[in-house]
C-alpha cells in the first residue's frame, strides 16, 4: 500500500515505515503529524485518486528531527576584471518516520454523505402555475419629439485673392 501526499507544499509517494526526509516543518522532534492532503492511495491494486484530495484519508508520521543537506557552493567569477564571490549553502530538512496511512472516512462522515444522498434524490417537482392574464389596456402612441436639426460638417472657407 502507498499514498500520494502533499507536505509543505510538494508531493511524496510514501510506504508504511518509510525515512522521508521533507522541506522543514514547524515541529518539534519526537511529536506525531497528520496529513490530510492525500492526493492518490494504492491498495493491493485498487487505485483511488481524489479530486483534488480523497475525503477522510489521512497520512500519521512521527517526527524524527532536523538535518542539513550537503552544503551546495554557489561561485560567480567575471573573468579579466579581478571579480570572484564564493557562497555556500545549506538546506535544512525535517526527517519523519511514516506510521500509517487511512484510506477510508471516519463512520460519522460516511453517515453523514448517505442521510444527505437519499433527502437530495426523492425531490419531487413542483407544478408549473398557469400564467396571469395580461390586462387590455390600449395603450396610447408615443408623442413624436420635435426633430432637432444635426450640426452639419463645416466645410474650409476659400482664401480671397487680394487685389
Amino acid at each position: 500500500m502507498y499514498a500520494i501526499v502533499e507536505i509543505a507544499g510538494l508531493q511524496y509517494k510514501v510506504e508504511k515505515d518509510q525515512r522521508l526526509y521533507v522541506n522543514r516543518l514547524n515541529v518539534e522532534a519526537g511529536k506525531k503529524v497528520k496529513f490530510d492532503r492525500v492526493l492518490l492511495i494504492e491498495e493491493k491494486g485498487d487505485v483511488k485518486v481524489g479530486a483534488p484530495v480523497i475525503d477522510g484519508a489521512k497520512v500519521d508520521a512521527t517526527v524524527n528531527g532536523e538535518v542539513k543537506s550537503d552544503k551546495i557552493l554557489v561561485f560567480k567569477k567575471k573573468r579579466r576584471k579581478g571579480y570572484q564571490k564564493m557562497n555556500g549553502h545549506r538546506q535544512i530538512f525535517t526527517s519523519i518516520t511514516i506510521n500509517k496511512i487511512t484510506a477510508k472516512a471516519p463512520a460519522k462522515k460516511a453517515a453523514a454523505k448517505a442521510t444527505e444522498e437519499k433527502e437530495a434524490a426523492p425531490k419531487k417537482v413542483a407544478a408549473k402555475k398557469p400564467a396571469a392574464k395580461k390586462a387590455t389596456t390600449a395603450k396610447k402612441p408615443a408623442a413624436k419629439k420635435p426633430a432637432t436639426k444635426k450640426a452639419s460638417p463645416k466645410k474650409p472657407v476659400a482664401k480671397k485673392a487680394d487685389k
